[in-house]
This record gives C-alpha cells, structure tokens and sequence, in this order.
C-alpha cells in the first residue's frame, strides 16, 4: 500500500499545476465573438485550449472518431481486483469503488480508452488506471488524508464562488480538488459541486465519473505527450522537474506493469 505520507503528498497539490488557469480573456456567459470559442472554463479564444474538449459554443473542434476497443475487455475483473486487493482489507475504498460502478460511469465518456490504435487504447486505460492507483492508494482512499484541514478555496474565482461552509479537498477516483474543478464538474455531471462537494465521497458513480471528467478535460489532451505528460497534468507542481522522482516513479511503475499487464509498449517520456 502507498505509505500516508506519500499519498498526502500527492493529493495536497493533485490539482495546483493542472489548475492553474492562463491569463485569458473572460467570456460573458460564453458571449464570445463569432470567430471565438469559449473554453470548458468560459473563457473566449481559438486553438486548442479553447476549441478542443470542453469547448462550450463557437467553432469547436469536432470529436474524433472512436475505435472498436470495448474497454471493459480491457479493465477486467481480474485486472481491477489485482489493483484492489493491494489495498488493506479494513480500507473504506473496498466497499466503496468497484469495477462494475466505473463501467457505468465511463457510459457517460464514451471517447475515453477508443481514439487512435488499439495499442493506443490499451496506453490511455493503462494511464487513468495507473494515477487512479496511485492517488487512491490503490482503492483505499475516498477523501484526501487530513483534506478538512486544507483551504482550497480560490476566491478570485468568480465564476464558481466557494460555499464558506463547505471544503474542497480531494475526494474521489482522481481526488477532485478546489472550487474551480468542483463547480464545472457538477456542471457537467449533474450535481451541486459547490454547494455539495462531499457528493464525490458519499456516491461512488460520481467518484469515478469525476475522475474520468478531470481526466478527460484536463489530461487526456496531453497524453500523445507521453506517461511523464499525464503526471504533469495531475500533480506535476511537487513531482516533476525533480520536485519528488519518488513519486514519479511509483506512478510510472504502475503505468509500466500496466501495460505489461494488456500486452502493449509503454512509449517514451515516461517522466516529467
């Protein structure tokens, strides 16, 4: 199981460097020109940041098509249980994520683990599951270790103003973090994330479906960059550019046995 101390480490900033938003021009309520696209975030430009995923109106780019991979043949039983019996059987994770809830939320995703090769697929599920693994301690963790006590409230965010009674801390396949990812994820899923941001720790579809948005808005556009790219996105503020190698190497080693595990070439760039 992942020592407390490295999973605190990870989850503290899983979001500070992914999250971090430019400096870019607000739409008002998506009121961009014609020629602009307003972003997953409200905010109006061209290219890929703003006409890629997540892009709300304007010229947005259309999705690729998907593959026959059915991911499911990939996450099997027997694949998700290696991960979970890692974990310590009193582990509040056991009753709480299971292979069966994470098929139903990726319903919802239906381009995640189907664009480009097969080879291709089996990398991207490799990936999710390899910082699912790490950030959850292996399906242990709901809610991120000692979270009450962390202010993640950035309150020149305007757009998504913090509940002053509520604490957006890390919770959840990918450990959710700060009012800023809570708000457009409610948005998109279909639940109060600033009012009710414990909905992640108490409903286990939405654990994962949380995951898999993060990931799919926040990661996945990066993942042709390589494994070390995806740590970058997640938690690349204390792990990358020798922030923590430890660190680093723990998620590459799931990712490399991962892949080993479905028969495909981890690809290069591997670190950050």
């Amino acid at each position: 199981m992942v020592p407390k101390s490295l999973v605190l480490a990870t989850l503290i900033a899983a979001v500070i460097l992914a999250t971090t938003l430019p400096n870019y021009v607000m739409g008002q309520d998506c009121g961009c020109a014609a020629d602009l696209c307003c972003s997953r975030y409200g905010y109006c430009g061209t290219g890929d940041d703003y006409c890629g995923v997540g892009c709300q109106q304007g010229s947005c780019y259309a999705a690729p098509p998907t593959n026959d991979v059915v991911v499911a043949d990939i996450v099997t039983s027997e694949f998700f249980a290696g991960i979970m019996d890692q974990a310590d059987a009193g582990c509040e994770g056991k009753s709480f994520y299971s292979r069966a809830v994470f098929l139903d939320a990726l319903d919802s995703y239906p381009q995640f683990g189907r664009v480009g090769s097969v080879d291709d697929s089996k990398r991207e599920i490799a990936a999710l599951f390899a910082h699912f693994t790490h950030e959850t301690g292996h399906f242990c963790y709901i809610e991120e270790i000692n979270g009450t006590s962390r202010d993640y409230c950035d309150e020149t965010n305007t757009q998504y103003p913090c509940n002053p009674n509520k604490g957006y801390y890390g919770r959840g396949s990918i450990q959710l973090s700060w009012n800023f990812n809570y708000g457009p994820a409610g948005e998109a899923i279909g639940f109060d994330g600033l009012n009710a941001p414990e909905t992640v720790a108490n409903d286990p579809l939405v654990a994962f479906r949380t995951g898999l948005w993060y990931w799919m808005n926040s990661v996945r556009p990066v993942i042709n960059q390589g494994f070390g790219a995806t740590i970058r996105a997640i938690n690349g503020a204390l792990e990358c550019d020798g922030g923590n190698p430890a660190t680093v190497q723990r998620r590459v080693g799931y990712y490399t046995d991962y892949c080993n595990q479905f028969g495909v070439a981890p690809g290069d760039n591997l670190t950050c």
